[in-house]
This record gives structure tokens, sequence and C-alpha cells, in this order.
């Protein structure tokens, strides 16, 4: 490559090097280690060359900083606190024109699907998690060998699978999941993201912001004798999991019964029967369309079998003529097969942008972390964060750790705001939008369903307190008004002064803070939510009416 011998980095580098040419050219290929050298350092201060450069890749040093292209941007290495999200700092630029949708760079073309894993504690969500992973070589075999090591030293040697989700020492030892875990894989159909949800009643919360971001839900229920009864009586989480994963808007459940190849069951048809049987009238109750949106399967979550493999016909012989013949709305026979075929509700790449914000932290900016529900977010453009209406423009988009200038409903992201964002601008369960952005409130009129209620109160009046989940957001709020409700006889009371269980119930219902919503009509994303009292989930609702917008004075 020809050198121009006026280049002042090249004349100093030379220097450096004492005049041995071939010296100096190895030590431009190698920026990293320039910036020791007084001489180079004061080229690089003095402006010549962008010192930001040297932290991209070495050939950048040649490129002009106003020819680079956003996605030129290294990815963050994880979606974790604090990734290396390193971004070359830019000179004003030119307003970005308007590209169309469809000739935005989007990284991979293949459909991005996010997976939450719910279930009762101990059903064996984490373990099948941590199997797919190690199934779809994502997991090598020297670290499933240390894990198989640890889980012996403790005395779990079945635990070994679910290390691989379960990381901290304190979910190791207990054998709980506390946080959701999150992991990737992918098939030549699909990209998956595995959240695997806590079971335990006590993390409940932490399992809706794991719902809140998926779009199917893989409900994992034990066959073992003993525990399917525990996890479906009244106070499992089989029943609230499944609730709340329809609320939370899971448009599909895939039923697996797990622990087919333990000894109490031993792959038994009369045993899958029993459980898909009892757990039929109960999903249809949540609102699932039993025929379109659940499909059931038994697996070994542990053994593999039916998860990327077909179980062998000589263990379970009945499996391959049940599923050929499509019963249980199933007509493949494994997980991974059955979640190729699942095709999502239309997503509207073209609509407002609506990012409920899961997190956030700071690297050279403020980074939010979230999931498009709508629209395609872009680098360059101007959002407005809700609710505070503080107008922000996107700096860098990445979808899936990966640059990109675009990303589309469905892709768990993260994005660089700019425009004076600091962190604490940028809150959990806030609502990165595009102009009209959605609303902020603190009162709304809602259609609830009573599920539950606390021990210490048995019927629901105007003073009522329970905590708001809706989306990622989480709020104290109280039931101020009852308007009418109805009772499972269809009977409608306009001057109801109280509500019991069982009833749906029109109120007003007011938050302690402003919260970005919209009506379910408007958006379904942003206008369902739950109320939660005393480890229990009380009711399930949605937004039918907001107050009048104000008008600009």
């Amino acid at each position: 490559e020809e050198i121009d011998e006026s280049d002042p980095l090249w004349k100093a580098v030379l220097k450096v090097a004492k005049g041995d040419r071939s010296k100096a050219q190895r030590m431009i290929n190698d920026p990293d280690s320039l910036m020791q050298y007084p001489e180079v350092a004061a080229v690089l201060e003095a402006g010549d060359v962008p010192a930001e450069d040297w932290e991209g890749e070495a050939d950048a040093v040649a490129e002009k900083l106003e020819d680079m292209a956003i996605d030129a941007a290294p990815a963050p290495t994880a979606m974790v606190t604090n990734p290396a999200v390193a971004v070359v700092a830019q000179k004003p630029k030119p307003v970005l024109k308007e590209v169309p949708i469809e000739a935005v760079k989007e990284g991979d073309p293949r459909e991005h699907v996010n997976l939450v894993f719910i279930g009762h504690v101990d059903a064996g969500k984490s373990t099948l998690s941590g199997n797919i992973l190690y199934l779809t070589d994502n997991v090598d075999k020297r670290t499933i060998e240390k894990y198989e090591k640890e889980a012996k030293d403790l005395n779990r040697e079945s635990w070994f699978l679910a290390f691989i989700m379960d990381t901290n020492e304190e979910e190791r030892a207990k054998g709980k999941t506390v946080e959701v875990g999150r992991a990737h894989f992918d098939t030549e159909v699909k990209r998956y993201t595995i959240l695997d949800a806590p079971g335990h009643k006590n993390y409940v919360p932490n399992m809706i912001m794991g719902a809140c971001q998926a779009d199917v839900g893989v409900l994992v229920i034990s066959a073992r004798k003993g525990e399917f009864e525990t996890g479906f009586d009244r106070g499992g989480q089989t029943r609230e999991h499944a609730m709340l994963a329809k609320t939370l808007g899971v448009s599909y459940l895939v039923v697996v019964i797990n622990k087919m190849d333990d000894p109490t069951v031993m792959w038994s048809k009369v045993r899958f029967d029993e459980c898909i049987s009892k757990l039929r009238p109960y999903l249809k109750s949540c609102g699932y369309i039993i025929k379109k949106e659940v499909k059931f399967l038994p697996i070994s979550g542990l053994g593999g079998a039916n998860v990327k493999d077909e179980v062998d016909a000589a263990v379970c012989p009945w499996w391959k003529k049940s599923y050929t013949n499509g019963d249980n709305n199933t007509s493949v026979g494994t997980l991974i097969g059955l979640l190729d075929t699942i095709e999502l509700k239309e997503r509207v790449p073209d609509a407002n942008v609506r990012i409920p914000v899961l997190g956030r932290y700071t690297d050279r900016g403020t980074i939010a972390m979230g999931k498009v529900e709508s629209g395609t977010i872009r680098a360059g453009m101007k959002v407005v964060l809700m609710p505070t209406r503080n107008e922000y423009k996107v700096e860098g988009v990445w979808a899936n750790e990966e640059p990109v200038l675009a990303a589309r409903p469905g892709e768990n992201v993260l994005v660089k705001l700019g425009g004076g964002c600091a962190v604490e601008d940028c809150q959990k369960g806030f609502v990165i939008c595009s102009k009209p952005p959605c609303r902020a409130v603190s009162k709304m009129i809602c259609d609830i369903a009573l599920l539950d209620m606390p021990d210490s109160c048995q019927i629901m009046t105007a003073g009522f307190g329970a905590i708001f989940h809706c989306h990622c957001c989480e709020e104290e709020c109280t039931i101020t008004k009852i308007f009418e409700t109805t009772n499972a006889k269809g009977q409608v009371n306009k001057k109801a002064q109280y509500a019991k269980l069982g009833m749906r119930v029109k109120c007003m219902i007011e938050v302690a803070r402003t919260v970005p919503v919209e009506t379910f009509e408007d958006g379904p994303f942003l206008g369902r939510f739950t109320l939660r009292s005393e480890g229990k989930t009380v009711a399930i609702g949605k937004i039918s009416k907001l107050p009048p917008k104000k008008e600009d004075k």
C-alpha cells in the first residue's frame, strides 16, 4: 500500500522507528501500541488523526471519521450491566436521510423470537433451558464436565444442566432460579432468546419482567407423581404463571410435560393424558384458544428426549402415532422443531415506535435496554421518552448485541440516547416512543377480572391498594371508584359498592406517579396489566379509557 510521506503520523512513527521503514510499517499496523510514544500521542492530540479511531479496527486508521457508518461501532460484548460498548466519537454530521424501512440494513434476516420458560418451582425449567443450549452447540463439552463436577460436589448430580442458566452461587446452592436468566440459540429458520423465569412464588415480580418481553411461553409441567398435583393445585405457580403469561401478551403457549422418563412415569400415555386433561379447561379459562394457541408435548429435559431429537420408539411407542395424527394440536415430534413452525401474529414495522425500557446503564452515554414492541427504531431518529416527554436522538442501535442501523418489532435492543440524556433521565418502566408518543397518566378507567384476594381482605372496595404491573412498569395504585360489576351469571350491577372473587369490574385506578400507557384498543402491549397484593395476583385487566389530552397552551 502506498504511503503518504507528508502524513504527520507517518513522520512521527518513522522517527520513533529511527528511519527503519519496515519497522514503522509494522508499528502502524499495531495501533494499540503507538500511544506509548510521546511523539505519536502529540500528533493525535493535535487533531490530525481522531484519537478514538485507535479503539476500533486497525484499518480504521486510514479512514476519515466522517465516512464511518454507524454500524461500524463495536457491538457490546453481552447484554448485561456495563458491557463494553465502544462507540466511535463523531463530529457533527448532517441530518440522516430518511431511508425506506425495507432498505435498512438489519443484520440477520431470520425472525427473532423471545421464549419465556415458566412453571412451578422444580418443574425443570433451568435444566431444559440449559439442555437446549447444549444440544444446539452453544455450550462446549469441557464446560459441561465442569458443571457436572460442581453439581456432584453439592450432591445434586442432576442439576448440572441448570448451572448453565443459574450462574450465581445462591441459585446453585439452593437449586432455585431468582433472576431471569438470558441466553441465545438459533436454528436454520429462526433466532431465539431464552428467558428462564423463576418458579418460586417469592420471585413472581421477576417472572413478570421476563414474561412481558416474551412472544412464546414454554409452560414446563412435571409429570412426576405428586409434583404435577402440587404445581397445579390452588397456590401452585403453574396456575399463576399461565394466567400472567396470557395477561402479559404471550401469544402462544407450548406446554411441555417434563420428566416423562421418571421411574413413576416411564413415558406413560395415561399420565400424559391425565396432565393434559386437567390443564385444558384452566388454560381455556385464562383466555387461550386451545386449538390455535396451545400445543402439548412430552419431553425429558434432563435426558434430551423430544427436545432436539425424537424419543426412541422402543421407549415411547405411542408418541409418533400421536403427533402424526395431529393429536394435542401438535404435528411435530420435537420441541425445537415445533417452535420453528409457530407463526407469530403480524408484527407492524411501520407503526409508531414503542420500546418499554427494561433497564439502563451508562457507557459513554446512556444505553437503554428493551424489546421493540412496534415500529422500527433507527439510528439517527429523534425519540420521545415517556412519561417525562424529553426528546433525544438515537445515536446507536444494537439488536441482540450486534450493531445495526435499525431494528424491527420483536428484537431485543440496546439504544444509545444522545442529546444530553443522563442515566437518571431514563428509568425502568419508561417507554421510548416516536411521535406521537404514548400517554402519561395517573388515572385510568379499566376493566378487570378478580382472580384472588389477599388473606387480609375478602372484598374489593374503593380504597383497595395493590401494585400495578404494566409492561416493565411497577407502581403503587388505588382503586378509587367502582362503576359496575358483572358476576359469573352475567348479571350487571351499576350501583355496586364492592366486588367479590370471580367478578368482572369496571373501575377507576389511580397510580402514585404518572405511568406511560395506552388503551388496550390502541396498543395491547401498553394497555394490559396485572394487580398484585400480598404476594398474590389479585386481578388482570385492560385499560379501556384515558383522561382527555390537555390542550397545549
